[in-house]
């Protein structure tokens, strides 16, 4: 009875969503909040401690998971909801074991069952993984692998606090990809003190490793980070706009000659080869965020969960959820984000009704739209366009 009562608990504790039927699929967002070491740049929901108490802990953070999950198969009752992606973010992922996210898997599938070819990534650092952990992780039904490699310069890497070498990095690639799953490496440029030379270093040495994808993340400096303070107290440059421009210009321009195409301001793939549950966010399709401070959107209503380990595991094992707060999105706040997120995509969008032809044409004057695409009545950035996507988006919503 004391059972039956804490899962009625859990069901009513949940978002209360108006329409949750996610019968064509949904996608699952699984956040691992530990990591060795937090970068000073890092503005994520991380932390070095694996051991809160109470069961917050990493060894027992399958457990938690479990929990949500069985909530989150709840609230969805009644419903066909297969999962078509899953991705496995952080903190670092792998500072759990294989078979703790291989469990975590295993639990979503039981309830709610992977999409035939369903796509299933995990980030990892290079430096927590080993070419015996990789092919556990492949076995268990990891089909894709995203490494932060950030860059190839150790000088430029220390700035970043990363702990990995680029010899670590040449290494995983070659494991990964002897697994047979696809991988990804992520690239940030504009860390203080980094040349246009540095960067082009990195670009040739992730290019070297024939990855899948990859994506370029320019340096954005949050104010409450260790380096966002060293900033501010003069410690270290801040990233310099024109510089930044250039970078992004100069990956453009040989990822696409090696053969990679742009799909999202910051993401490049080779065809065919593009995150598919990233996608589905740009897309503003339909995802349970599962862990401490995890994000979800189920049919325009967002909701977010509690974002310290413990207070998250607490509410888990008191049979309440460990959603926080959530939001109904009006049709008018749906729009505007279709807008901000589609403009980012290599598809674009429609041109929105109420948009005035002059900032159509203005905008395609300036050279930040695609000509031929305007044309179409379709609205796609150019490169130029990309570098200066959010004031599209505000010309377009203003």
């Amino acid at each position: 009875m004391r059972a039956q009562c804490a899962a009625e608990a859990l069901s009513a504790q949940v978002v209360g969503l108006r329409d949750p039927d996610v019968s064509s699929g949904f996608s699952a967002y699984v956040h691992i909040p530990f990591c060795r070491v937090r970068c000073g740049y890092c503005d994520f929901n991380t932390y070095t401690k694996l051991d809160f108490g109470e069961g917050a802990s990493a060894a027992r953070f399958p457990e938690a998971l479990e929990k949500e999950i069985r909530l989150s198969r709840r609230a969805l009752v009644g419903k066909q909801a297969n999962l078509r992606t899953v991705f496995f973010g952080g903190g670092t992922p792998t500072m759990l074991n294989p078979g703790q996210l291989i469990s975590v898997l295993e639990n979503l599938d039981r309830e709610f069952g992977l999409a035939p070819e369903a796509e299933v990534t995990t980030e990892a650092n290079p430096e927590t993984v080993t070419e015996e952990i990789l092919d556990e992780l492949r076995a268990g039904g990891i089909t894709r692998f995203s490494f932060g490699m950030q860059s190839a310069v150790p000088e430029v890497l220390k700035v970043l606090e990363r702990l990995h070498t680029p010899g670590q990095v040449r290494r995983v690639a070659r494991w990964a990809r002897e697994t047979g799953a696809e991988f990804s490496l992520d690239l940030i440029y504009g860390a203080p003190f980094e040349t246009l030379e540095q960067w082009e270093r990195s670009l040739d040495a992730a290019l070297e490793l024939e990855p899948d994808h990859i994506s370029a993340y320019g340096l954005i400096v949050e104010r409450g980070t260790k380096m966002g303070q060293a900033i501010r107290r003069g410690k270290l440059p801040a990233p310099d706009p024109d510089l930044q421009a250039d970078k992004y210009e100069l990956a453009d321009e040989k990822l696409r000659a090696a053969g990679y195409r742009w799909y999202e301001i910051s993401n490049w793939a080779k065809p065919g080869k593009e995150c598919r549950h990233n996608i589905h966010y740009w897309r503003n399709d339909n995802w349970w965020g599962y862990g401490p401070g995890a994000h979800s959107h189920i049919n325009g209503e967002r909701f977010w969960n509690v974002k310290h380990p413990l207070a998250y595991v607490k509410r888990l094992n008191e049979g309440l959820s460990p959603v926080q707060d959530s939001e109904k999105l009006s049709a008018v706040e749906r729009e505007e984000e279709h807008i901000m997120l589609g403009i980012r995509t290599r598809w674009g969008i429609d041109t929105p009704p109420e948009v005035d032809p002059l900032v159509v044409e203005q905008l395609r004057a300036d050279g930040l739209i695609d000509a031929a695409a305007a044309a179409r009545n379709r609205l796609i950035l150019t490169r130029k366009g990309r570098l200066l996507g959010d004031a599209v988006t505000r010309e377009l919503w203003a």
